[in-house]
């Protein structure tokens, strides 16, 4: 679940219906990679090092979906109403916690 305060400074970069963090990881992109996602998921995007939670359709979207700009490796998905994170500004602080 990701909440909007303490923790991980989130709007790093957004485009869209898409926020990433920089996460202090490296990861090789894995088979199942993918790069249109349901909303929600919590992906992580190898070529930039970084955390993916898509919410909604993005500039490259060619429908609804949320489409990434690259494949990314799906992580797990949000626990409730994703379209929370619109509200998320550049400098906000959330946290993210898995289970």
């Amino acid at each position: 679940m990701a909440e909007r305060r303490g923790g991980r400074r989130a709007g790093r970069h957004s485009d869209g219906a898409r926020r990433s963090r920089r996460a202090p990881v490296t990861a090789k992109l894995e088979r199942e990679a993918q790069q249109v996602v349901p909303p929600g998921t919590v992906c992580f995007w190898v070529e930039g090092g970084s955390l993916a939670l898509p919410w909604g359709r993005t500039p490259i979207s060619e429908g609804e979906e949320p489409r990434l700009m690259t494949r990314c490796n799906i992580l797990g998905k949000i626990d409730g109403d994703a379209r929370q994170l619109a509200s998320v500004r550049s400098g906000d602080s959330i946290t993210i916690s898995m289970e």
